[in-house]
């Protein structure tokens, strides 16, 4: 008979003991892309549930926004100052807008999301990222609208326009994301966070050459104009205008020349850097703190 290779009952496994919950921050929450996906899903089938309409009024908003500004502002206020006023405005109101909902969704996605964090062990950096994610999803029917406004004045992809769209894209995914991972943490141990952010989002769009254009602030502040570029949206904002704006001037070279700072790529690349620091230093902060969250859920 032969004998059993079974390991006695009393044998232990000499390992460290773990934590359930997922250690890896944000590289784990694109191992959980499934999961991540269907939060997306669930949050912009959310946002439209019940609506006759649907996804039709993603369209619909960027729209009238687009035509309230061509009436304020061109018809009404006869702001030709600057070439194309509206279309300078609506480039820079897509920027402002993926980043403050990024960042007011995102500040609230952990406490909003609080019932499924207690029951299912995963990555909770996933709800910011999720959040930063709807609000991207949200800029493609606002793009569509810039796109239709900009051809009728001879627009025409450029590369090195294609380029600074993606470029201003990119750091608003990463400085969005890093500030909605850091006051969404803030806000599972302190709920005035959500109400502060709701207020400092409303200095935006006044922060950013949006219904004034950048020369205005090197006009004003002459030297001190180079800090206003600190600003990594400002920075964002001004290389969306020179993918979409420019184009639809009637000097596009000319305008990109005067109407714009000097080494805007240079700057932007510097502000991507930047703003990549910032989401690490972010998820560092957000590890330091996401043991303690279930218990400031209850």
């Amino acid at each position: 008979m032969a004998e059993s290779t079974r390991p006695p009952v009393d044998h232990v496994v000499d390992a460290p003991l773990t934590s359930p919950a997922a250690t890896q921050g944000l590289l784990e929450v694109f191992r959980h892309r499934y999961l991540l996906k269907l939060l997306v899903r669930r949050e912009i089938s959310a946002r439209y549930s019940g609506s006759f309409l649907g996804l039709i009024w993603s369209y619909i908003n960027p729209l009238s926004q687009f035509l309230i500004y061509v009436f304020i502002f061109v018809l009404l206020l006869e702001r030709d100052r600057t070439e194309n006023f509206a279309i300078h405005i609506f480039t820079a109101l897509i920027v402002v807008h993926f980043f403050t909902e990024t960042f007011n969704a995102g500040t609230r996605s952990i406490v909003r999301n609080k019932a499924l964090i207690r029951k299912m062990s995963l990555p909770k950096e996933m709800f910011p990222v999720a959040s930063m994610l709807v609000s991207l999803y949200h800029v493609a029917p606002q793009l569509v609208i810039l796109v239709i406004a900009c051809v009728p004045y001879g627009w025409t992809p450029d590369v090195l326009g294609m380029l600074a769209f993606l470029l201003a894209l990119g750091i608003i995914m990463l400085l969005g994301t890093a500030l909605a991972l850091l006051f969404s943490v803030a806000n599972v141990y302190f709920r005035d966070f959500a109400s502060a952010v709701g207020i400092l989002t409303n200095f935006v769009r006044f922060s950013v050459p949006m219904i004034y254009p950048f020369t205005l602030v090197e006009e004003r502040f002459k030297g001190f104009s180079e800090y206003y570029l600190y600003n990594p949206l400002a920075e964002a904002v001004l290389l969306v205008q020179r993918a979409f704006w420019v184009g639809t001037t009637s000097d596009p070279a000319a305008t990109a020349a005067t109407e714009l700072p000097d080494h805007l790529f240079t700057r932007g690349l510097v502000m991507l850097a930047i703003s990549a620091l910032a989401l690490v230093v972010a998820q560092l902060v957000f590890r330091s703190l996401e043991d303690k969250i279930p218990e400031r859920l209850n």
